[in-house]
């Protein structure tokens, strides 16, 4: 029995002491009626801001229709989805699931399955890299180069094994006879905004196809237009055999995605996975909504032409202060890296307005809607700054 004045959920999220119960766009509202401009976009899930029209017109009319009939019968919606995916990417095919977690286990397995089931090579090795972040199932949390996430969940399951992150004889030393693909992040983003070098991607792909290698793009948090292109790939001018995409699917509604070369469909044949709530007909019609409003409406080109005036405004503002090593980033997804840890200064910026997070200890990250105004996006621009140069004055007091 619950005691009394205690939350009944477990304590698995250290939460900032807000308590958020409106959004619209890029504003959001706490429970006392405080305003906030929205830097954070719920982890890079509200992409085109809270409350998006078209994604909400989506769902009213699928909610007046049906909701969930199980992936044993046919879902429009899904045909829908999938063929605009495919017609604005380098895949032939996908698999629809309910989060990012599944839309990476899904990828794992079918890099497998692909090597032991058509290949019959028995393959089952995964290379990933130190800092990644690829869930927090068992098979993605192995995957994750990060041993914080680890602690207390052993055994974990065999077949991966981790790379340095843009080190390309890194990797090569590890292939051997059981590798199956490797994992990239186009950029890491829970290891600190950290993007991949375009030589080294390159060298990737190139070695993964001399060796006979899937290569898989972990694009759940860049995927969608959050880095100036649609998919993050699209910089680096290679094609993944596969990638993973969740939280900007949606506009705010669960769904996740993995998507695959056509050569692919043998391994994932009838029977050989799939998802109870993935791909029901209310979360592909969010998906397809707030997809084809991100393409139509060209937010990621608008998010790379925005992306770029936050990094020059703030290593403007910021020069010469020594609480900041660097910006980085691609489009709108950001990091001001410090030269201590960012929590203090996180918290103030909270109080002062603007809801930013971090990205590991000592990172800043912005992640705003696509659709941010520019007015709002320069306010929290300055709060930011100003909260930064703030606490630098105050430690130099001291």
């Amino acid at each position: 029995m619950q005691e009394q004045g205690t939350s009944a959920l477990f304590p698995t999220y250290g939460r900032y002491p807000i308590t958020l119960v409106k959004g619209e766009g890029s504003r959001l509202w706490d429970d006392a009626g405080k305003e906030y401009i929205d830097l954070m976009s719920g982890i890079a899930v509200t992409n085109l801001g809270h409350a998006p029209q078209a994604v909400k017109e989506a769902l009213i009319d699928q909610l007046n229709q049906v909701w969930h009939v199980s992936n044993l019968f046919h879902i429009p919606n899904q045909e829908k989805l999938a063929s605009l995916l495919t017609a604005n990417s380098c895949a032939d095919a996908v698999f629809f699931c309910s989060t990012g977690a599944e839309a990476n286990e899904a990828a794992i397995k079918i890099a497998r399955r692909y090597h032991q089931k058509v290949l019959n090579n028995g393959r089952y090795e995964i290379i990933t890299f130190n800092m990644s972040f690829h869930g927090r199932t068992l098979a993605t949390l192995t995957a994750t180069g990060q041993d914080k996430v680890k602690e207390g969940f052993l055994p974990l399951p065999e077949g991966f094994v981790y790379a340095e992150y843009n080190n390309i004889e890194s990797v090569r030393a590890l292939i051997n006879d059981k590798t199956a693909a490797v994992m990239l992040e186009f950029v890491q983003g829970e290891g600190g905004v950290l993007p991949a070098d375009p030589t080294f991607v390159k060298q990737l792909a190139e070695l993964c196809k001399q060796e006979g290698i899937l290569l898989i793009g972990d694009e759940i948090q860049t995927g969608m237009g959050r880095t100036g292109k649609l998919f993050a790939y699209e910089h680096y001018g290679v094609e993944p055999d596969i990638f993973t995409l969740a939280k900007g699917l949606g506009g705010g509604f669960p769904i996740g995605a993995m998507l695959g070369k056509g050569f692919l469909k043998e391994a994932f044949s009838a029977g050989s996975h799939g998802s109870t709530f993935g791909g029901t007909p209310i979360a592909t019609a969010a998906a397809f909504a707030a997809t084809d409003t991100i393409i139509s409406g060209k937010y990621p080109e608008r998010a790379l032409e925005l992306g770029e005036y936050t990094v020059k405004k703030l290593e403007s503002k910021l020069a010469g202060n020594p609480l900041v090593a660097n910006v980085r980033g691609i489009g709108l997804l950001i990091g001001i890296a410090c030269t201590q840890p960012a929590g203090e200064i996180i918290s103030e910026i909270h109080k002062q307005g603007v809801l930013v997070i971090p990205a590991g200890p000592n990172v800043i990250r912005l992640v705003p809607a696509l659709t941010i105004p520019s007015e709002d996006l320069d306010r929290a621009l300055d709060i930011v700054c100003g909260v930064i140069a703030q606490k630098a004055a105050t430690a130099s007091s001291i």
